[in-house]
């Protein structure tokens, strides 16, 4: 039972909101030696586990790029440029970013999009460039309404659409898991056949709450006058 004071350093941890990379390493190290491993088996472990999921620490190579083009102005310049396109409201364009990324998720192309590369050095700026021509000034609240809709834009289209190429992590994890737990031979293909009306539906549902966005922002920027009370 001594073991499980690694999971009880994890509740302090979050708890006193210190740093989660530093509670998860202290907690890790704590069971291992609780658990009666060695300093060398301990250290081992870390380097083979960093070793094989070393791609996860891709995202870093990607910050200085952003940062360079969010200095030289690209988030102004895409504002701008979605400014003067009037037809475009906030609403449309994201609801067109959801079809798109829906669509290269589902083709397996996941990684060409997303909130670091994608989402918040383009999407983002756009939007409020399209809510700020068609509503004028926005408040804080509008401003984060909008930001928050486009991280959903992405999210959204990204979790349904990749359930629908036979590849993905998830149609492999499910067959696996079928097929070692009941020994029933579950085809990937049927699987992502499946998936689709429910892409279908996610995109219809959050296509027209996105759409409905529009009305929300146009309420926030011209509020409904009080009534007066007459004495």
């Amino acid at each position: 039972m001594l073991v499980l004071l690694g999971v009880l350093l994890v509740v302090v941890g979050f708890a006193l909101r210190l740093n989660p990379l530093l509670v998860v390493t202290v907690a890790g190290i704590a069971t291992a030696l609780l658990g009666g491993l060695s300093p060398l088996t301990i250290l081992n472990t870390f380097g083979t586990g960093f070793a094989t999921n070393r791609t996860v620490t891709l995202f870093i190579l990607t910050l200085p790029v952003i940062g360079l083009v969010e200095r030289f102005g690209l988030q102004q310049e895409a504002g701008r440029l979605i400014g003067k396109l009037r037809a475009l409201t906030v609403g449309r364009m994201l609801a067109a970013y959801l079809l798109v990324r829906q669509l290269t998720a589902a083709l397996g192309l996941k990684d060409i999009a997303g909130p670091a590369q994608t989402l918040r050095p383009l999407i983002a700026p756009m939007a409020l460039g399209a809510a700020e021509r068609k509503h004028g000034r926005l408040s804080d609240e509008a401003v984060e309404r909008v930001k928050a809709f486009s991280a959903s834009a992405d999210t959204v289209g990204l979790f349904f659409g990749e359930d629908v190429f036979l590849a993905v992590g998830s149609v492999l994890l499910i067959t696996s898991f079928v097929d070692s737990t009941y020994h029933l031979k579950l085809d990937a293909l049927q699987i992502a056949i499946w998936a689709i009306p429910t892409a279908i539906c996610a995109f219809v549902i959050h296509g027209a709450r996105l759409l409905w966005l529009d009305r929300q922002l146009a309420r926030m920027a011209n509020p409904t006058p009080a009534k007066e009370v007459v004495a």
